[in-house]
């Protein structure tokens, strides 16, 4: 057998891999991850290139039964590596590759880096770059802050410049949190006409404490004296979304899309409910059954179940003492993912929308269902919402899918519908407002026109 080959193996999986650890030059003052900085005490926390090709040889090693590897860099903030170290990673991967075989590279960073050479660098290889953006200035400097307090808005849209002048790929990244979860249309507007976004993911801050101040905020104020963050806890910051902000921002977004942009602008959430419903297995683990195939890999070589689980009780082992998909097919990995739909409690079991909702992502389900049994996602109240709002145009769309007609036909059926509704009609999308004054708005970069 091949080295790194294993029958009982995933024949693919996804492994974000993290080459500076935790170390960011943004202190972001709700970022999960910058605290795990604590786990590696004395680290220099840099990636050594011995282990790099360890992990490159490994990881291709262990996709020998599939023709593409997908190689994935996070952080902490990855391009503090400086480009020299990702030029090598190229080259080892390329060394590695089998005959057939290629490569798909994605980065995600928070964009403040980046310049003309780094973008010219992700077009020759073909990397899709995920860039870190809230929303406008405003919004986006509420918490995505430089270690001396400052937004970081001019810097982050200076690099996005230099990624969109050197035809570089582009995948926006958002956070949903209190600043913007009232604010979603307003957001998608901004992402897809300022930021000329045609990706997007966004993603709800949940913040897990024991304990917060009256006002909800927590007792530390920078990332130099935040404790460990492990999922635990049952309380969440003031910057977290609520309960059922999540749901309302992506209805928000949604009645704006399925309007103007399907098959024009790639919304993750949309995409993984249309899989849900078409039947197959989305891109997103959150929404899938079960999950185990998205792992992370820090600096040092250790291999953690999930990026949101690099905690100690998720170590799976280091990949200097055992082979990588040896622990991605562990079975401490394998009852990893099988959690997911096993201990759903009874409430999520017996739902109309499980099949497009799974539960959601274990890590925030810290809340009880209404008859008291523990195991109940944070996220409920949002994952209700908008999978109830979307379930009509979801099966319209399925069905065109099924009669070989493209799912952006929907948009004509919404058009046609729209001319006859009255300007003083509540708005489709439940907020109370006028439909003129919500998602009638006439204005010249919202409007599709319809011939």
């Amino acid at each position: 057998m091949t080295a790194g080959m294993r029958a009982d193996g995933p024949a693919a999986f996804h492994l974000l891999a993290k080459p500076t650890g935790a170390i960011c030059n943004l202190d972001c003052s709700y970022c999960f991850f910058l605290s795990k900085e604590m786990l590696y005490p004395g680290s220099r926390f840099r990636m050594a290139e011995e282990l790099l090709e360890r992990y490159v040889r490994q990881l291709i090693e262990a996709h020998a039964r599939v023709p593409v590897v997908q190689v994935a860099w996070q952080g902490g903030e990855p391009t503090l590596m400086g480009l020299e170290f990702f030029r090598r990673s190229v080259e080892l991967v390329d060394s590695y590759l089998r005959p057939g075989q290629r490569a798909e590279y994605t980065i995600q960073t928070n964009g403040t880096k980046l310049d003309a050479d780094w973008a010219g660098f992700f077009r020759e290889h073909g990397f899709l770059v995920g860039i870190s953006i809230d929303g406008p200035r405003e919004i986006h400097d509420t918490f995505r802050l430089t270690r001396g307090g400052r937004g970081s808005f001019d810097q982050v849209m200076r690099g996005l410049g230099h990624l969109r002048a050197g035809g570089v790929d582009c995948n926006i990244l958002t956070t949903v949190h209190a600043a913007n979860e009232h604010r979603g249309r307003e957001v998608y507007r901004f992402l897809r006409d300022e930021c000329g976004a045609r990706f997007m993911q966004f993603i709800p801050i949940i913040e897990r404490v024991a304990e917060t101040a009256q006002d909800g905020t927590v007792p530390w104020s920078s990332w130099r004296d935040r404790p460990l963050y492990l999922q635990d806890g049952d309380i969440v910051t003031g910057r977290s979304v609520t309960p059922d902000g999540y749901g309302r921002f992506l209805i928000d977004v949604f009645e704006e899309w399925v309007r103007r942009d399907v098959a024009r602008v790639y919304v993750q959430m949309f995409d993984t409910a249309l899989a849900n419903w078409v039947g197959e297995r989305p891109s997103l683990c959150v929404h899938c059954e079960t999950c185990g195939l998205a792992l992370a890999l820090e600096h040092t070589g250790d291999v953690y179940s999930c990026d949101h689980f690099v905690e100690p009780r998720y170590l799976l082992g280091n990949i200097t003492d055992r082979h990588l998909i040896d622990l991605v097919a562990s079975e401490q990995q394998r009852q990893f993912g099988l959690d997911k739909r096993d201990t759903l409690p009874r409430y999520c079991r017996e739902c109309d929308v499980r099949f497009a909702c799974h539960g959601g992502c274990p890590k925030d389900r810290f809340t009880r269902t209404p008859d008291g049994e523990p195991g109940l996602n944070y996220l409920c109240p949002s994952f209700k919402l908008f999978f109830h709002h979307v379930q009509e145009p979801m099966r319209a769309m399925t069905g065109l899918l099924a009669a070989d007609r493209a799912p952006a036909e929907i948009m004509d059926a919404y058009a046609v519908r729209d001319v006859r509704r009255g300007r003083n009609d509540a708005c489709t999308c439940g907020s109370g407002r006028k439909w003129k004054h919500c998602h009638g708005d006439s204005s010249p970069r919202a409007v599709r026109t319809v011939e």
